[in-house]
């Protein structure tokens, strides 16, 4: 009688198996998320992106979770961080910079990649067109190097006396070379000469303003970067130590000092990619989804900044600007 109960209860037991198992919630998703920034520089974005995902049905940390790998402006970890993303099997990678997708391309051909980038990604080899991307990547162009021309007008507007340009670029930047052709070549539509100034620590950053300081640049071009953005507060320092007046890329600079920014809404393109994310997540291919090219764009004028400098706003940049900080 004992063995009977036993066996029975037994049998019930390895029934119940099965049910408990469907019982069970099945796994949450994972994106791994890739920048050669640092994420102290990304709060504001971050929320952007984590909004695109709830726009689009996705709350991290309820129904999706998020592996972050952050270079800290070290472009040469950006190939062994892709590489832990697709050894962690992630449904999805988010890759925030030209450097940073261009990693995550050479790193997988059949992991989703959702790219984030300032340079054409058809000449970064990363997309076959913009409207019928291929592969394994789709994402948005911010338009970093298409606006290298408008920034220097727009620096040219509030330094009318200018006649030299210093151009600060991070030569392991995948954008630093066109940045540097394109700004040589809208200069000299505008009269202007270029000084390149080449920087990848903080070190060369205090030699590159002590350059410019005795080449006696009449101000400052900063190509649009994570490593700079990591190092704002480093270089608006300088900038104001030196009173050059400088044009940089992100709203970042501005609200922390720099004199002006114009650029693509970084806080918008963040969360334009975070609905590409989860539009992969719910099963559409990235070659299905044209990459989106950015419409949003916004020139800040830090007003203190200027008359420290020395400097009057134009009134026609005052109407233009999107935000001025008194």
């Amino acid at each position: 009688m004992t063995t009977r109960r036993g066996f029975i209860t037994l049998l019930g037991g390895a029934a119940a198996l099965p049910l408990a198992a469907r019982a069970q919630p099945p796994a949450m998703p994972v994106i791994g998320f890739l920048s050669a920034a640092s994420p102290d520089t990304n709060a504001d974005r971050m929320r952007g992106f984590r909004q695109g995902l709830k726009d689009t049905g996705y709350v991290e940390g309820e129904n999706v979770a998020i592996e972050y790998r952050w270079a800290e402006g070290q472009f040469d970890r950006l190939p062994a961080l892709a590489a832990e993303l697709v050894r962690r099997q992630v449904a999805v990678i988010a890759a925030v910079g030209n450097s940073a997708a261009v990693a995550a391309k050479a790193a997988t051909t059949a992991i989703p990649i959702v790219f984030n980038v300032g340079d054409d990604p058809v000449r970064l080899g990363l997309v076959a067109s913009l409207a019928r991307p291929g592969g394994n990547l789709t994402g948005i162009n911010i338009f970093t190097s298409e606006l290298v021309a408008k920034r220097l007008e727009l620096l040219r507007e509030m330094v009318p006396a200018a006649t030299r340009v210093a151009v600060l670029v991070s030569p392991h930047n995948a954008s630093s070379e066109s940045t540097v052709r394109d700004t040589a070549a809208g200069a000299r539509a505008m009269g202007l000469q270029v000084q390149v100034l080449n920087a990848d620590t903080s070190g060369e950053i205090d030699a590159a303003f002590a350059t410019l300081a005795r080449e006696r640049s009449d101000a400052l071009f900063v190509d649009p970067n994570p490593f700079f953005t990591s190092r704002r507060v480093h270089l608006v320092n300088l900038a104001s130590r030196l009173a050059v007046p400088a044009i940089y890329f992100d709203r970042a600079f501005a609200e922390i000092g720099g004199l002006m920014s114009y650029g693509a809404s970084l806080t918008d393109s963040y969360r334009q990619g975070g609905v590409y994310t989860a539009r992969i997540l719910k099963g559409t291919k990235p070659a299905d989804l044209p990459v989106l090219q950015s419409s949003k764009f916004e020139l800040i004028i830090n007003h203190q900044t200027a008359r420290m400098l020395g400097i009057t706003v134009p009134p026609s940049l005052l109407t233009l600007a999107d935000e001025v900080i008194e």
